[in-house]
């Protein structure tokens, strides 16, 4: 257990508390790009701060409090220009830095006005929106690898959660969480369904789950140069099939995780994206890789989509993995009071997550630079710290994760729904034919 004091700490995201003065030191994911060729402004609010987001018609983004400095209009109705957003009341221009820039309906509208709005740094890159919200100069934005892979479609699922981010993010800290969340409830929900039938083919996502469960000798975590790696060592001797090691999701500090690598015909990022203490912008940053000698369609724009979470009658929907997530994280409360918590042996890297994230913490409060933090980011960041022989055309093949989505894989979980499903499903059937093909 930790401190009601401590929790605060870790948990708390506005301005000048200490989570939040470390947050406001990276560039934070605030909505794919698509977003904006579909409506140019946005509200938003991350880091319990009210801002709009916007493209102008230069093409530029700008993302800059909400409140017009003249009569206090929300700006989410603003009006793009060619080199900022306009007041939709009276006309007042900003440009991205929050400054005024024209007042046409004044007697003197070429006085400056010595008041200015928020305005924060925005880039764009692998079809999500960043923003930095921290003491300038801007760090580097991290080239991290799912974002920059070549060959590669992708698509962004989103979904706001009413809860804390801590209570999402420790969820990569728990191995196996799956045995249960995503192998017993999931037996559950379709026995209470009667689609108990979808479970009883072998490549349903239940069956791993549960063998998980099966010859436990311990679970580890351990430090990585971006974050954490951790997962489950097994013994034959306690039941398991083998002596084995299996490794978890990796954790990217402070908010990602990661499972699959950059390459493999599935890979994705999960972002905890801290709203505000109570709120949570949840991304699924999906890839499908081709390995070499198979190409993938080109893609204008990373399309997005937000997974349904309710049927018509309103009932929570819970047949997919991110769903059961999102259940148990939210059923948590709004900031879980982890004063109160019995923890057990499968919560060592959970220990090992906030010790990590107190320690960044203070690396920020006595005046230093947290971990990921980059003056120059490299082309490209392998966020799991490992290097990866992408030059072997076996790569993508070997040790893939979900490469069966033609067989029907992706319905066990949130891709299901989205937009480019029936791409992937047409890639890995390729993928599996030069695989037999290779075989042969």
């Amino acid at each position: 257990m930790i401190t009601p004091a401590m929790n605060e700490r870790l948990t708390q995201v506005g301005p000048e508390t200490p989570g939040g003065e470390l947050m406001r030191r990276y560039w934070i994911p605030i909505a794919p790009f698509a977003q904006l060729l579909e409506n140019p402004v946005r509200k938003v609010r991350i880091l319990g701060e009210d801002l709009v987001l916007y493209r102008d018609r230069s093409e530029g983004l700008g993302l800059i409090g909400d409140r017009c400095l003249h009569r206090r209009v929300d700006l989410q109705y603003g009006i793009p220009d060619t080199n900022g957003l306009r007041c939709p009341y009276h006309g007042w221009l900003f440009g991205a830095s929050g400054k005024c820039l024209e007042r046409p309906l004044e007697a003197h509208p070429e006085r400056e006005v010595q008041q200015q709005l928020k305005g924060y740094p925005v880039q764009e890159l692998g079809g999500m929106v960043f923003a930095y919200m921290g003491p300038l100069p801007a760090p580097a934005l991290p080239r991290w690898d799912l974002y920059v892979h070549p060959n590669s479609i992708r698509q962004i699922a989103v979904n706001v959660l009413d809860c804390n981010w801590l209570q999402c993010q420790e969820n990569t800290g728990d191995p196996l969480h799956s045995v249960w969340a995503h192998g017993r409830q999931f037996e559950y929900i379709l026995e209470r369904s009667n689609q108990l039938e979808r479970a009883q083919s072998e490549g349903h996502t239940i069956h791993s789950r549960l063998k998980m469960g099966v010859g436990i000798k311990e679970v580890y975590a351990e430090r990585t140069v971006y974050g954490m790696r951790k997962g489950v060592i097994y013994s034959k001797e306690l039941g398991a099939e083998e002596d084995r090691v299996s490794e978890h999701s990796t954790v990217i500090f402070p908010f990602y995780t990661q499972t699959g690598k950059a390459g493999a015909p599935r890979s994705e990022y999960q972002i905890r994206v801290p709203i505000d203490d109570t709120h949570t912008l949840h991304i699924c940053y999906q890839a499908y890789a081709g390995p070499p000698g198979i190409n993938v369609p080109h893609q204008e724009v990373v399309p997005w989509y937000e997974p349904p979470t309710v049927d018509e009658h309103g009932r929570p929907i819970l047949d997919y993995v991110l769903a059961q997530d999102a259940i148990v994280w939210t059923a948590q409360g709004e900031v879980v009071d982890r004063s109160l918590e019995v923890l057990g042996r499968t919560d060592i890297p959970i220990n090992l997550l906030r010790k990590q994230l107190d320690e960044q913490i203070r690396i920020v409060e006595e005046g230093g630079t947290p971990m990921n933090v980059f003056t120059e980011s490299p082309d490209v960041i392998d966020g799991s710290g490992k290097p990866a022989d992408r030059d072997n055309p076996d790569y993508a093949l070997a040790g893939a994760y979900r490469k069966m989505y033609h067989k029907g894989f992706g319905n066990d979980d949130v891709d299901r729904y989205g937009p480019v499903l029936e791409l992937v499903k047409d890639l890995h059937r390729r993928i599996e034919a030069a695989s037999l093909a290779g075989a042969r």
